[in-house]
Order: C-alpha cells, then structure tokens, then sequence
C-alpha cells in the first residue's frame, strides 16, 4: 500500500526527501519483501545433487490431464484412418521380419506371436495412459540384438532363458521406476540432433543388416536368386511409391495414396506374386507362424504357457541378471526417449505438452509385464514414431519465391520451387490404439496363415526400404550430400550454405558423428554388442563436453540443434543451454504459479488451468 504523507522534520526519512517536503511511504507486506528480495538474490549454481522425487512425473500429469478428453474428440479427422493404416502396415511388417531374425537366433524362443503381442501391450498402454501418445511402441532392432546376444551368453551355460528374461525385465522395471521417480529425464536437455542422427543411422544400418541376413540364411540355391528378385523389386516400387508421393506429378489425392498406401500395397502384391505362373512350382521360405494365441512351440512340439516360471532359476542367475537390466535400461532410457524426441521433433508444429518422466515410468510397467509373459521388451520405434507424427500432419504448398538463384537454373525442377509444409498435427490417441488393435487381430488364426504366405524375400525387400527411408532422413546423410554436392550449385538458402562455415568444419563434424557410428555398429557384430547400449548413452557427454572444445559456439549452432522444440522440452526443463532448473525453483520459492514460460501461456479466458501453445514463427 502507498500513500502520500509529510514527513517528520525530525527524522532522516524527512531529510532525505529532499526539499520537496513529500514522499511516497510504502507500507510494505511480506510479498512485497519477498519480491524484492528475490530481485537483489544472487544467482545460485544450479545443485546437480538436488533431487525433487516425483515432482517431473506430477509435473507431467497435470499438464497433459486438461487434454486428455480432447485426446479422444480430436480423433475426429479424415488423416486419423490413413495413419492408422500406414502405422498398422510400417509396424507390423518390420516386427514380422525381427520376428524371424530372433526365431532363427534364439533357437524358437521368439516367434511370431510374442513380437505381436509386444507389439500390442506397447500400443494400448501408451495409447490410453502415455502424456504423448503420439510414440509407436514395439519390438526394434536394438533389442533384437540384445535379445538373441544375451542368448548367445546364457545358453552355453543351461541357463532356462527365458526365466532369465524375465529378471532382466523385473530388475529393469525397478531401474526404470528410479530413473522417472528421480527426475532423470532432465537430462534430456543435453540430447541434441547430433546423437539422435548417430542413433539413427545405426537403426538404419540395422535395417539394412537383417535384410541381408535374411536373403544369406536362403543359401545359394535357385529360390536364393529368386527371393533376391523379389526382395530389390519391393525395395524398387516402394521407393518408386515413396517418390511420386512427394513429386508434382498427379493431383493431390492420388500422391497421398501412394505415400500412404504404397508400401504395404507392394507386400501383397509381391506376396501374390510369387504365386504366378510356374514361379508356383519354386519352393520358398516363408514366415513361420504358430497357433492362434498361443507362444511359438519349440523343436519338439511342446509350448510353454504365456506365464514365465520366473523362480525355476538359480538364485545366482537372479543377480546374475542385474547388469543385463542395467544394459537395458541405458538402452530404452536412451531409445525410447529419442523415438520420442524425434516424434516431437522441431518440423512438426504441436500444441499439447509432452511427459517424458510419466512415459518412462510406463515404459518400465511394459517392461516388466513383458518379462513375465516372456515377450520382447517393447519400446518407442525408429523411424516408426517420426513417420507417425508425419501421417498426421496437415500440410499446405509454399512456394519459395528464391531471388538469388537463376530461374534458368531451376527450370525443369519443379520440387525446388515449392515444398509442402506442415501447418497442424492431428494430436490423439485412437490411431495409436487402433493399430494396435489391429496388431491384436493379426494374431488371429486365418491372418496367421495370411502372414505364412509372405516369402522370407518380401521381408528382406521390406528391410531395405525402411532402412533406405531412416537414412534418407538422417542428419548425417544430408550433411554428406550438402558436401557432395557442387558448391556453385548448391541453393544459397541451405543451411549449411553459411559463409561463417567452413566446409571443413562441416567435414569435421560428420566424421566425427561417422566414427562414433562405426564404434557402435562394430561393438553389434561381437559377442560384446549387449553393452553397445553403453557407447550410446556416451554420445551424450560427448556432444556436451568434448565437441565444444573442438568446434566454437557458431559453427555448433549451425551443425547441431535441439532435437525438439522449446515447448516440447519443457517437460524437462528446457533444451541444453536454456532454462536451467535451478530458475525453476526460485520460481517456485517466489510464489509463482507451477507453469514454466517455456512457451506455454496460461490461458485466463480458459478458466480452467489449460495452457495454449504460441508456436514461433520459423
């Protein structure tokens, strides 16, 4: 309160005030006080040992819970049904395909109908109870990896594998529960573009790997050279499908089929295929499938039930089993957050909160609950959940109006002059939902046969293509293309086209990011590969602490960036060298609200705690 007074001759108060004779005498009140003192506080070096238990997991909730309802309502959208679809088909087929690469190399612990139903448990769960639901969660190549390399470690000593599974899993839920309980998503901050484009190679490469692999098991018979045809000509007209998808040739609806549609269509049609003629009469491998519902059978006939006898293991073994899950962790730790950072990655223009911390703890729930049932351990998907994020956007033409650049240099390239740009994303949880239960489905006795017939080349072609898409979208093979190229063609408009950046710098870079690909691809082809969750997670401090010694600020900023927006980060804290969360907690020590102004206002027309997004304009 403020009110005007005469001061008193006698005191200092009236000789300070000058000749005057008035002053302003505020009777202060504690806010007051405090406000005041926060403005004279000394900045504090934000405590790394400051440990807030659950407060990222409540923060989570309470910022998704006033969009869960609309969640659901939103799904009320044309692009909900072809997501569905596509997620369905780029889900399923690739699971199928790891589904055979762990039946071959577990000795039929893994089958057809435990990746599904992974593929399931993942799908549901998220889709009801995530903060983004938005994550296609199942089976990936990294775990396929783990799966039959903790395989190739166990079996020589008889150790029942599955039960030892299943430890893995029940230690890592706990490892998971500690890490969200404890806030460790935080450190999402420091995940920038440059170990989410190494990650993502790798995946690629992975992709890339199995389908070889599954065309070399064929042998070098004449069925080898017919599924080797038949493998390059999916690859071809997918491609060709993916290509015409995003030209200017056709009208709209028919460049939205075949980018949709194009891939799963060229599945049935090889798989048809193979049918005709006296190509009929040629013996070849197909997908190995069990009975409706039930666990993959062994050699011998026998099934086991979908309840993993967890206690028929040496005690040792249950210990035993800890590192693995610690191996594990690292790897969904790392994983399934980037898949997630990726999803909600700075091209696409989202307007509901994300929850890294919630998603952790169900991502342990799913963990464990797949231990039991003796599945593969799901987890988000690359390049699965980018792509989903994609099939939901509506995109309008820009056309770039380009000044620079001779327009006799552009003719005959009409995909320079314009580019579609994502104006809104459809944010729900059916399509999600639904593909997962149509994965449900799947399982089924007559779609079990349907799959039966899809030749083991199908599912190699089908490897490529999805390996081809996750490189043509990576950071690092754009950068080496942006090299490649001649300079005095190059659009002056390109990123990396900086005059502050010299080639060599960006030359410096990629080889960097190559060498780190190379130690982690390496380390998969040894009996070592189940700790290349370590070299991963490793990218992380690398990127934090030894690239900026060797690249300035600048040249950084140009190759590098966050990998999801501001207001995507703010669920833990801001991106690397943004708000800190030691800002957070004088906030709250100051009596402010428990929204962050990481790009979400609190909307007062509302009235009932909703935030509303302001996206910047790029």
């Amino acid at each position: 309160m403020a009110s005007i007074t005469h001061p008193d001759p006698g005191t200092g108060a009236g000789a300070g005030a000058g000749a005057g004779g008035l002053h302003i005498n505020h009777t202060t009140t504690g806010a007051d006080r405090e406000a005041e003192n926060r403005h004279h506080r000394t900045p504090r070096t934000a405590k790394w040992y400051k440990i807030h238990l659950f407060r990222g997991m409540v923060n989570d909730l309470r910022r998704r819970a006033p969009y869960y309802l609309s969640d659901w309502t939103d799904a009320w959208n044309y692009r909900v049904v072809p997501a569905t679809v596509y997620m369905y088909f780029a889900n399923i087929l690739p699971a199928l395909a790891f589904s055979l690469d762990m039946f071959t190399k577990t000795d039929r612990m893994y089958g057809v109908n435990e990746v599904l139903l992974a593929s399931v448990l993942g799908a549901v769960v998220f889709s009801v109870l995530a903060c983004q639901p938005l994550v296609i969660v199942g089976v990936t190549g990294p775990i396929t990896v783990f799966n039959y390399t903790v395989y190739d470690i166990m079996e020589p000593t008889g150790t029942n594998y599955m039960a030892f599974m299943c430890w893995i899993g029940l230690w890592s839920l706990v490892f998971h529960w500690i890490l969200a309980v404890t806030n460790s998503c935080n450190w999402l901050r420091y995940v920038t573009r440059f170990p989410c484009d190494i990650f993502g190679f790798y995946v690629a490469f992975i992709y890339l790997q199995k389908g070889v692999q599954v065309l070399q098991r064929l042998g070098d018979a004449a069925p080898f050279y017919l599924s080797v045809v038949v493998a390059l000509c999916v690859f071809a007209i997918a491609y060709i499908c993916g290509e015409l998808g995003g030209s200017s040739l056709f009208n709209h609806t028919v460049r939205v089929f075949l980018k949709d549609y194009g891939t799963p269509l060229t599945v049935v049609f090889f798989t048809g295929f193979v049918h005709f003629g006296k190509l009929e009469h040629i013996h070849l491998e197909h997908l190995e499938v069990s009975k409706a519902f039930f666990p993959t059978p062994h050699e011998d006939g026998w099934i086991r039930g979908w309840f993993i006898h967890f206690w028929d293991i040496p005690v040792g073994h249950v210990f035993l089993a800890i590192p693995f899950a610690l191996l594990l962790t690292i790897l969904f730790w790392f994983d399934h957050n980037v898949s997630s950072l990726i999803a909600q990655g700075t091209e696409f223009p989202l307007r509901k909160p994300a929850g890294f911390h919630w998603d952790l703890f169900l991502l342990g729930l799913t963990t464990g609950v797949s231990g039991l049932l003796g599945i593969p351990f799901p987890n988000g998907l690359i390049p699965q959940a980018p792509f989903h994020t994609a099939s939901l956007c509506v995109t309008k033409v820009v056309t770039n109006d380009d000044t620079d650049v001779d327009s006799s240099e552009s003719k005959g390239h009409p995909s320079d002059s314009y580019q579609f740009k994502p104006i809104s994303v459809v944010e729900q949880r059916v399509s999600n939902l639904a593909q997962g239960l149509l994965t449900l489905g799947t399982m089924t006795g007559p779609l079990l046969v349907v799959l039966h017939l899809i030749p083991q080349g199908v599912l190699a072609g089908l490897f490529f293509i999805m390996g081809y898409q996750a490189l043509a979208g990576n950071g690092i093979t754009q950068k080496l293309v942006f090299l490649c190229k001649d300079s005095r063609l190059t659009n002056p408009n390109h990123p990396l086209n900086n005059k502050a950046l010299r080639r060599s710098r960006v030359w410096l870079f990629v080889i960097i990011e190559l060498i780190a690909f190379g130690a982690t691809f390496a380390i998969t082809q040894t009996v070592a590969a189940v700790g290349f969750p370590v070299f991963i997670f490793a990218l992380i401090p690398v990127r934090a602490v030894l690239l900026p010694r060797w690249l300035s600020k600048e040249e950084l900023a140009v190759l590098d960036g966050p990998t999801a927006s501001p207001f995507t980060m703010e669920s833990v804290g801001g991106s690397y060298g943004g708000v800190e969360e030691e800002e957070e907690e004088r906030a709250e020590e100051g009596g402010m609200g428990e929204e962050s102004s990481g790009g979400v206002l609190s909307s007062g027309a509302e009235g009932k705690g909703k935030s509303l997004r302001r996206w910047p304009v790029r």
